[in-house]
């Protein structure tokens, strides 16, 4: 929660300002903007080509909205029923941006008034494994597009941490005895579960060897899709299916 203090000295009879409002991310109106009554709108609507690394979080931001209000526009329809998450959408695919709202309130002059405001940060949510045993109670330091941020996991092995929305690459570094290990993240680029690579990405991240992560469906990628069923105690198919792709999104978590 962030705090806007705002000391109003005669700007008007009526004593109008203008603030950030739930939509507007950014700190308000850029400069140079007239005003405008609360029920105009500054004409943004767009349609936003999905790129590698892209989720509404990013879009959100990058716009000034938060996640849900772009997620839950009546034109993103068709995008929830085939995606289901808004953190993981395919390159490709539109998102509708609408128009933002601006939000006028009035105010006595020569008076100071303190406004809050929501900030949107993501948030981070990795387990971190070592031959298979989650990494607990271990040290790491996470730096996220030049910032590092420190903590702890936690006793499964979790992180979770707040994140710039539009954040794109991350390196993590764990504790594990005399050695760390580290890690090579980039955000955002979970593909939908539905598509082979998003398949491959997950079971890829659980330790299993997929070959390319393309569109592939090769040899060494029917061999994990066996392996995995196996451990699941469901018959070895080596192929995609409902079944697999189910327990696949229960075990990864998404």
């Amino acid at each position: 929660m962030c705090e806007i203090v705002v000391v109003i000295a005669s700007v008007s009879r009526s004593g109008h300002i203008r603030h950030p409002g739930r939509e507007d991310l950014g700190g308000g109106i850029d400069r140079g903007q007239r005003a405008v009554s609360g029920s105009e709108r500054i004409t943004l609507a767009t349609r936003h080509r999905v790129e590698p690394g892209d989720c509404i979080s990013s879009i959100a931001f990058k716009h000034g909205f938060f996640p849900e209000t772009i997620w839950n526009h009546p034109e993103n329809d068709d995008l929830r029923a085939r995606r289901k998450d808004m953190s993981v959408l395919m390159p490709g695919d539109i998102v509708f941006v609408p128009d933002k709202r601006i939000k006028t309130v009035s105010k006595p002059t020569d008076a100071t008034h303190v406004f809050r405001y929501r900030g949107v940060p993501a948030r981070l949510n990795i387990v971190v494994n070592c031959y298979g045993e989650p990494l607990r109670n271990k040290k790491f330091e996470l730096a996220v597009d030049g910032v590092t941020l420190a903590g702890q996991t936690d006793a499964e092995g979790g992180i979770k941490i707040a994140i710039p929305p539009n954040a794109v690459l991350g390196t993590l570094r764990v504790d594990e005895g005399e050695r760390q290990l580290e890690f090579r993240l980039e955000l955002g680029r979970l593909n939908p579960i539905d598509e082979v690579t998003g398949f491959k990405q997950r079971l890829h991240n659980l330790g299993y060897e997929v070959g390319e992560l393309d569109e592939t469906v090769s040899e060494a990628f029917r061999a994990a899709i066996s392996r995995f069923e196996a451990e699941q105690g469901m018959p070895p198919t080596g192929e995609c299916s409902d079944a697999n792709r189910q327990k696949l999104r229960e075990v990864y978590g998404r």
